[in-house]
């Protein structure tokens, strides 16, 4: 156990359904898992009954046939065990690069909860040798393509199955390449031989998709935050108003995630010597700001909204057992389709969308600082001598560039199916497709919106000696410790927008503006 996972409350499974929270506190956080107290009896209870199954001459799916498309054979007592181990390991057939110790942590935690809740079949020792090989930081070698998403995440699965049996590649808790069997070994693991349907029930989820799911999620709550304080830095800096953010206007429209995000605004423009000084009618012209400015809340709360939205799906599918066949809660071995990715991906889909949007219009408000007939009165980039300096001229070109990507990332991956198992499964969901779309398209807003956070905290700083909002300068401040904000002649600028996007995910930048504003949405 790390000392990481000995310093964060256990997780556990068997009792009351999982949290997002939960997910990301293992995933990420390597928090502990426990199995609780009435999980185990279920567990055996419905052994019990798969054992009773396997000695009966009618055939059951799972356990004693074979599977897909192959279910039609009937196999023998004596190959029962070769039929687990086979079907892990022509299973276990993903390609390309690996996948993120994280996603995999996700996917591991998710498929033990459902074993967990005795409706699988699993033994309770197998059950007790995958939370041992969570709880050790082993995380098993699983592949960028190979699911389809129905059936379960296949081939993902497979991969963490197989290390369960002690065979394939797996990463240690230090991230060192090994062995499954070394590394078991090492933690004093002792290699599952699967019985009869537990090879089918290791592997028959949705955790992959729906653990890249949570973890979305969660990093989306913290940027969108975020892109509501460097909107309305943007505002503040482009000498716009704050007028449109009032309440009453907002009420209008009751969409409940448009009313925060603007309440975030208002909270960070708040007290800003620059917004006052323009708020005088005969002196300032402007009747309207452009749309990326008036209608930000519009947008980033409509974000907010669909992440609301995303969160219900992932909260019910993780209240589920999904295996196929599954034991009912009155003993019953029913097949069934739970397994059917379409729930999870069709919201990992619209998630990757709504980052794509809210990407766009931050790129646009940097753009506007940029362009000296739209700045109103900045120079030219934010450069110091334009001209002999570039400023942020190509930070800009690089958030058009992401947003692009995210522009494509944002086609649906769920509208696609290729059949598969001899057309047995003749219509799958691509969830797992659309996951890994979205935790890039993730990772691309979130430098968006660091550029244009630096752009915004130069182009106040050139609005001396007028000074920004508290809540502005207390961003401001954060990120100059990590972040060269303030103009100047050009110098290295990747490193600085590294630091940026570091200050972003850390959650640093909502916690300096928190300092002023109190919680924030």
């Amino acid at each position: 156990m790390t000392d990481t996972q000995t310093q964060r409350r256990p997780v556990i499974v068997g009792g009351d359904a999982l949290r997002i929270a939960d997910v990301v506190d293992v995933a990420r956080h390597g928090a502990p898992v426990e199995i609780g107290p009435t999980a185990l009896d279920a567990v055996r209870a419905t052994r019990a009954t798969i054992e009773a199954l396997a000695n009966d001459t009618v055939a059951h799916y799972g356990v004693s046939t074979g599977f897909g498309a192959l279910a039609t054979r009937h196999i023998p007592v004596d190959l029962r065990a070769q039929l687990q181990r086979s079907l892990i390991r022509s299973h276990a057939a993903g390609a390309g690069p690996e996948v993120e110790r994280e996603v995999v942590r996700a996917l591991m935690l998710l498929r033990i909860a459902t074993l967990a809740t005795g409706r699988t079949g699993v033994r309770d020792s197998t059950l007790a040798a995958y939370v041992a090989l969570l709880n050790a930081g082993i995380t098993p070698v699983v592949h960028e393509y190979g699911s389809l998403g129905c059936s379960g995440d296949l081939a993902p699965l497979s991969h963490c199955a197989l290390a369960l049996m002690g065979e394939g590649p797996v990463r240690d808790a230090d991230g060192t390449l090994m062995e499954a069997g070394d590394a078991l070994g090492a933690a004093g693991i002792t290699p599952v031989e699967l019985a009869e349907k537990e090879g089918l029930a290791l592997i028959n989820g949705t955790d992959g998709m729906l653990g890249m799911l949570c973890l979305a999620i969660a990093d989306l709550r913290r940027l969108v935050t975020t892109a509501d304080i460097s909107a309305a830095m943007s505002v503040e800096g482009l000498l716009g108003t704050d007028d449109v953010f009032a309440a009453d206007l907002q009420a209008l429209r009751p969409q409940p995630g448009q009313a925060r995000s603007a309440e975030n605004m208002r909270k960070v423009l708040a007290e800003s010597p620059i917004r006052d000084s323009h708020r005088d009618p005969e002196a300032c012209t402007r009747v309207q700001d452009a749309y990326s400015l008036r209608c930000a809340p519009q947008v980033a709360g409509g974000v907010r909204d669909t992440v609301d939205h995303a969160a219900r799906v992932a909260e019910w599918e993780l209240a589920a057992a999904i295996d196929n066949p599954v034991v009912t809660v009155d003993g019953r071995v029913e097949s069934n389709g739970n397994f059917h990715g379409a729930p999870v991906a069709y919201v990992l889909d619209f998630l990757a969308i709504v980052a794509a949007d809210l990407a766009s219009m931050s790129e646009r408000r940097t753009d506007r600082f940029l362009d000296k007939a739209r700045s109103n009165g900045l120079p030219p980039f934010l450069a110091d001598d334009p001209g002999v300096d570039s400023g942020l001229m190509i930070a800009q070109y690089t958030q058009a560039a992401m947003v692009s990507e995210m522009k494509r990332l944002a086609v649906p991956a769920s509208v696609d199916s290729i059949p598969s198992s001899a057309m047995q499964e003749d219509h799958v969901s691509m969830g797992w497709s659309a996951a890994r779309k979205l935790r890039r398209s993730v990772d691309a807003l979130s430098r968006v919106v660091a550029i244009e956070l630096v752009a915004a905290a130069r182009g106040l700083q050139l609005r001396a000696p007028l000074a920004a909002s508290p809540a502005s300068a207390a961003v401001i401040a954060a990120l100059a410790e990590t972040v060269r904000v303030d103009p100047g002649p050009d110098r290295f600028l990747a490193p600085d927008l590294d630091a940026a996007h570091e200050a972003v995910v850390s959650g640093t930048v909502v916690a300096a503006a928190e300092t002023v504003t109190g919680p924030l949405h």
